[in-house]
């Protein structure tokens, strides 16, 4: 499995943080290329179900399922695994996780491990996901704000 890992200082304390990863948040996130459709979004909790479709410019489907969530006294977190997706794609996990600095700070952190159809796809893909998820700090700081 490749990892991209992307860390995001935003505002807030980590359990009020994870309570707002919702569909208002998940469409923030939503790429800014081409045209999607969220198909379902039940939560981000164990059993919640993730369906997206890519309408344009490439159709595609892209289904996960959230298979683990939790918190403890310096994070909360939750995991979505891949069960549809797009070519070249073989697996995906998305760890989200969101880290205690202090009362009025938190680190969200994307941490993607993925794997191609093969070793050549997985080399492909990796600048496409690094670059894919980097914007997401942006919405993040502007969803949640910075603590100065």
């Amino acid at each position: 499995m490749f990892q991209v890992v992307h860390k995001t200082k935003v505002a807030g304390h980590y359990l009020d943080l994870m309570k707002r990863f919702d569909r208002d948040l998940f469409e923030a996130l939503a790429p800014k290329v081409g045209k999607i459709e969220i198909a379902k979004f039940t939560g981000s909790e164990t059993g919640d179900k993730v369906h997206i479709k890519f309408l344009s410019p490439i159709r595609t489907e892209w289904v996960s399922h959230i298979i683990d969530h939790g918190q403890n006294e310096n994070k909360a977190y939750f995991i979505d695994k891949g069960v549809q997706l797009p070519f070249p794609l073989d697996a995906w996990e998305h760890h989200h996780v969101i880290e205690k600095i202090s009362e009025e700070e938190s680190y969200i952190v994307d941490d993607m491990r993925f794997k191609g159809r093969n070793y050549f796809w997985s080399l492909i893909l990796y600048p496409a996901i690094y670059l894919g998820f980097l914007p997401r700090g942006k919405v993040y700081r502007s969803y949640f704000g910075t603590f100065h």
